[in-house]
């Protein structure tokens, strides 16, 4: 028997959330196989969306390989904070990755390097950027706050910007781009994240309650630039999702194209309150 299209959102859904919660909740080395596999499969849908809608051949295995020696060569370094030859591995992928283009003789080297550098940067960066916030919060120990705080900023702020904009959107927010989205919309989600802000000010005391506030901010703008510019890619590419790995949700990166940037952000954002004592 064939489950309706919400029956299998909604289970998908369901599965997506219980594994990325246990893999922060549980330990370091869940949170590492996590987020190493959304890594990988985001990479994945990225170089396959170059390839096939963009028509530009690219190495995307090696491609992958590379974000994945990224995210894991971070994970140790701020662990332990100091040693840099974590990072021996990607320098080796990089040095690959252009030495290659001098015997694959392609007729653009240069577009397929550009597309290649564009996918370590878009998402390999940001999500080694991850074990930053995981490391940050107890220096040298393991604490899902902040990577959990931003996940759920973001799921709030994407639920009740829909609601508001469902019901009060009237103002476009980025018509050229996402014809849906209103200014209600985003400042009501952003009102209702910011406010969620506050319980994680009252449990958790290594911020102040002005600093969660603004981290909660950030998350809400960087991450709606987020899922704009994830937008952008799909449509200047002609596509509707960006793959189909979560049944009834499209792809990995639609589920985090808001995360993408707001992790950037929020790495910012906490290097620059811990020199301001905000």
């Amino acid at each position: 028997m064939k489950l309706p299209n919400i029956a299998v959102r909604i289970i998908a859904g369901a599965v997506f959330v219980s594994l990325l919660l246990g893999g922060i909740l549980i330990n370091e080395y869940t949170y590492y196989v996590i987020f190493s596999l959304i890594t990988v499969f985001s990479l994945f849908e990225f170089y396959g969306l170059i390839e096939k809608a963009a028509k530009v051949p690219v190495v995307r295995t090696w491609n992958i390989v590379g974000g994945f020696f990224l995210f894991t060569g971070s994970f140790y370094y701020f662990t332990d904070g100091s040693s840099i030859l974590a990072f021996v591995p990607y320098i080796i992928y990089i040095l690959v990755l252009f030495i290659s283009e001098l015997y694959l003789k392609r007729p653009n080297p240069i577009q397929s390097l550009a597309y290649s550098i564009l996918g370590q940067i878009y998402i390999a960066v940001p999500y080694s950027l991850t074990n930053y916030l995981v490391f940050r919060y107890e220096p040298g120990s393991y604490h899902y706050v902040y990577i959990l705080a931003l996940l759920i900023f973001i799921w709030v702020n994407d639920s009740f910007a829909y609601l508001t904009g469902m019901a009060f959107g009237k103002h476009r927010l980025f018509e050229r781009i996402s014809p849906k989205k209103s200014w209600e919309g985003f400042i009501g989600g952003m009102v209702v994240s910011i406010g969620s802000s506050l319980i994680f000010a009252h449990f958790f005391t290594n911020l102040s309650v002005a600093a969660w506030l603004g981290f909660a901010t950030v998350t809400v703008v960087s991450g709606t630039w987020g899922d704009l510019f994830e937008s952008l890619i799909k449509r200047t590419l002609g596509v509707k999702d960006s793959g189909n790995m979560i049944p009834g949700h499209g792809g990995i990166l639609d589920r985090f194209d808001s995360t993408i940037l707001a992790i950037p952000a929020v790495f910012l954002y906490l290097i620059l309150i811990s020199h301001f004592s905000i």
